[in-house]
């Protein structure tokens, strides 16, 4: 054959930016979404679900994008020209649902909701293309008591996942920018798309500092790869204006005082000011004010359908990659009020409040943390297979542990249906981390028995010097019983084991 008719074949590679999972990895983070479904079914919400397609009109155009309705999105056109787009996250679907069904719910409407989104945007550590939320939302609820609840819904559930004093969670307000929007002087409509990379540029506070934020305010900002992100390009009056509502402060209070100050001429200001004021009332009731929540007027979330309330949760305690560097891992958790998100479709505003947790970056988070380490599960109990005897007789015992007639549960079991001898089905079984293998060679057969293998007490056995105390544990760990007794002896392996 020659090169030109060798088939062409596909590189096995995973695109940038996804991740396959692993059995262990599965099981950990099923572990930390139950301790969440825990806790937001505490706080009275209900579960819910939408598909991951929707109509790219119906998601709206709320990330970064550009001229073409998959920029941001993965998005394709259906067979009659409808483009549809994967979600980038579950609100912009919610909203539809509500837009469809508001007069059939009950209000305020209260869900939660957990499943993967996806973002074309370029990846980094923690930040993913695809990756997993879990939401709650309150729809049809105006008062920012909604809007606190879900704050210390995010503390109650990082604390729940062993993050007690290792988080913050940041609260501010969009109309608080709004307020400065119309003190600069751009709050006309034909300055939309500036104000929007204002907003960019104060949300890129934590990671950039004051002097890369004050640069993208200005004329632009070029960063360590040479690449050159043109900024807002707002003199320095602007600049000092939008920039003072992050100067330090002693507390809460005197942030919101700060805030009164700076906005006394803007309307919609102070009504951003004060909600924050009786958010933070509503905190310090509930014994929240002890540093788990902040007035912290730097939170802008990058979604633009956020009309009020934002805030944002972070993890405090230094994180370092597989190679011990520092990283910074950026918000855990998130959210805020839009108001206007179902608007969209029905013209009329209904409140609507959120919070998402970022599933797949927390559980980075954890396990750098070494809160949440990777799951190792014990294998299923293994039956060995000999080539020169029935197929049938091995369904026969795996069927009795799967379906015990002991009254106990079913024991997790499989046959063997590979093609190696027995010593590489051993292997396998080894391999799996089962507890046992279960034998049944002709001979046993024609006995009514079958040898139990412990694999895991038969791995120390190397390690025993004593020759009695050998002996005793090599008779425990393979032995023979009569096969009526078998799921009887396989319990007490697992039972030996914890298993």
């Amino acid at each position: 054959m020659t090169n030109k008719d060798e088939p062409v074949r596909p590189e096995a590679r995973l695109p940038k930016g996804f991740s396959d999972i692993s059995a262990g990895e599965i099981r950990a983070t099923e572990t930390m979404l139950a301790t969440i479904r825990g806790v937001f079914e505490s706080h009275g919400f209900e579960p819910f679900d939408t598909p991951a397609l929707e109509y790219s009109d119906a998601l709206g155009k709320f990330l970064p994008d550009q001229d073409r309705p998959n920029e941001g999105v993965f998005s394709f056109k259906d067979d009659d020209e409808q483009w549809l787009s994967l979600r980038y996250d579950l609100t912009a679907p919610l909203a539809r649902y509500v837009a469809e069904n508001y007069q059939n719910l009950p209000k305020p409407f209260r869900r939660y909701q957990t499943g993967p989104v996806w973002r074309n945007e370029k990846p980094g550590p923690g930040r993913f293309r695809q990756f997993t939320q879990f939401d709650a939302d309150t729809v049809g609820a105006s008062s920012v008591a909604a809007d606190a609840e879900l704050c210390m819904l995010a503390a109650d559930t990082l604390e729940a996942l062993g993050l007690k004093g290792q988080y913050v969670v940041k609260v501010s307000n969009r109309k608080v920018l709004d307020g400065l929007r119309e003190i600069i002087g751009l709050n006309d409509q034909k300055h939309d798309g500036r104000w929007l990379t204002v907003m960019r540029a104060l949300d890129k506070l934590d990671r950039l500092g004051i002097d890369g934020v004050c640069a993208l305010l200005g004329p632009g900002r070029k960063d360590e790869s040479g690449d050159f992100t043109k900024g807002a390009d707002l003199d320095r009056a602007s600049i000092v204006t939008l920039t003072s509502i992050f100067e330090p402060v002693e507390d809460a209070d005197e942030k919101i005082a700060q805030l009164d100050l700076r906005l006394r001429d803007s309307v919609i200001g102070q009504e951003g000011r004060k909600e924050l004021e009786k958010i933070w009332s509503l905190v310090a009731t509930s014994s929240y004010d002890d540093g788990r929540i902040l007035i912290d007027p730097s939170v802008v979330r990058g979604l633009e359908y956020y009309t009020g309330p934002v805030f944002e949760a972070e993890l405090t305690a230094p994180i370092t990659d597989e190679r011990g560097q520092p990283i910074r891992l950026g918000s855990v958790v998130s959210g805020g009020r839009y108001d206007g998100l179902v608007e969209r479709f029905t013209g009329e505003k209904v409140p609507a409040t959120g919070v998402s947790i970022g599933v797949s970056r927390l559980f980075f988070g954890l396990q750098r943390l070494g809160k949440y380490k990777v799951s190792v599960a014990q294998g299923p109990v293994v039956v060995l297979v000999f080539p020169d005897q029935p197929i049938e007789n091995y369904q026969r015992l795996v069927n009795r542990l799967r379906k015990p007639d002991d009254g106990g549960p079913p024991i997790r079991a499989e046959m063997y249906l590979g093609s190696g001898k027995i010593g590489a089905q051993t292997k396998y079984a080894d391999k799996r981390g089962s507890p046992c293998v279960v034998i049944q060679g002709g001979d046993e057969h024609a006995k009514g028995e079958v040898t139990i293998k412990d694999l895991i007490l038969g791995a120390t056995l190397t390690s025993i010097k004593d020759r009695d105390e050998y002996l005793k544990k090599r008779a425990e760990a393979q032995f023979p019983v009569p096969e009526q007794k078998l799921v009887e002896a396989v319990r007490g392996v697992l039972s030996r084991h914890k298993a």
